[in-house]
């Protein structure tokens, strides 16, 4: 039986894959923090809590990542840790850096230190590109991360292309572009947005506060995406691919499905607020995903309208349940 060990398997991407994984068989260990409350919410909420073996570590701490290798025996390892809000990033650029950054290295490091042969997966980024240098933005596109995450994650990406070349070592780095679901945070602004139509349409909420809502964004399903990472690692050499739908949207488009989808004018609701406005913006973000689809076979099968409608059917049902709950039902 193959094993896997994910970091961030608690996060959005984390408890899909972990899904993927143990629907091929695979047993899965996931690196998780040690916190005072409870974050395991997403593998509750796909209902795999009790199939994954969750091992206490830190990406600060290499001698926690090699203890959880020796222990896990991974055949594969997926790096999906990060401090990965980039507006937190310019509060917290330090952070991001020890998480986002040297994390990386330090669990290259553990690898190549206990079992060199492992397959290593990198969740790279589209805000990598940040200021872009080409209309569609591909593997050979130059890289202008505009926010402390997007550095961070660039030398996230480089040292995974190093200790590819350096040590022969089977590494992959997948620059995803934007990919959403029910389970993303509440802070990004997908799912700010489908909760707010879902508040706003039962009552409990009468505006929607945001900041640039034209920007344009590659926006896919991350169900889908988490496919096109296990693929990476199953390939006969390591490399980096671009995963995205090659189809850009603007913000106030999306507003547009998710308000509409409950009958409802967004324009009654959204309110701009200059506060949310990053301070170097990205405006506009558009993936070339031709090397995934040829070489992996790999492509989106979901479509921005029905993702945005599943999750404002999620939040529905939260908010439902948040109701109830409040009323004693």
């Amino acid at each position: 039986m193959k094993a896997a060990l994910i970091t961030g398997i608690t996060g959005q991407d984390g408890a899909y894959l972990a899904r993927l994984l143990l629907n091929k068989g695979y047993k899965v260990y996931g690196l998780i923090a040690r916190r005072s409350t409870d974050t395991t919410w997403r593998l509750d909420y796909l209902n795999i809590k009790n199939e994954v073996d969750l091992i206490e570590g830190d990406m600060t701490d290499l001698s926690s990542l090699i203890r959880a290798l020796n222990f896990s025996k991974p055949t594969e390892v997926y790096n999906l840790a990060a401090q990965s809000f980039v507006g937190t990033s310019w509060e917290q650029p330090v952070l991001t850096a020890n998480v986002t950054a040297v994390g990386v290295v330090n669990l290259l490091e553990a690898i190549r230190l206990t079992n060199p042969a492992i397959r290593f997966y990198q969740a790279s980024t589209s805000e990598m590109f940040g200021l872009i240098q080409e209309p569609m933005q591909s593997e050979s596109t130059p890289f202008y991360p505009r926010s402390p995450y997007g550095v961070a994650k660039l030398y996230g990406h480089w040292i995974t292309v190093n200790y590819r070349e350096s040590f022969g070592m089977h590494t992959s780095s997948g620059i995803l572009f934007n990919h959403e679901s029910p389970l993303r945070g509440i802070e990004f602004v997908t799912r700010k947005v489908t909760d707010a139509a879902a508040r706003i349409k039962s009552g409990l909420q009468s505006e929607l506060r945001l900041g640039n809502i034209d920007a344009k964004r590659d926006w896919g399903f991350a169900g889908d995406y988490v496919e096109a990472m296990w693929l990476m690692t199953q390939q006969e050499v390591g490399d980096d691919y671009v995963v995205a739908t090659g189809k850009t949207t603007t913000v106030r488009e999306m507003c547009d499905i998710a308000f509409s989808y409950l009958d409802l004018d967004y324009q009654d609701y959204v309110v701009i607020d200059p506060k949310f406005y990053r301070p170097a913006e990205v405006e506009v973000l558009l993936g070339d995903p031709t090397k995934a689809i040829t070489k992996l076979n790999w492509e989106p099968e979901t479509s921005l309208n029905d993702l945005v409608r599943m999750m404002v059917d999620a939040d529905l049902q939260r908010v439902k349940q948040e109701v109830s709950l409040v009323a004693g039902v």
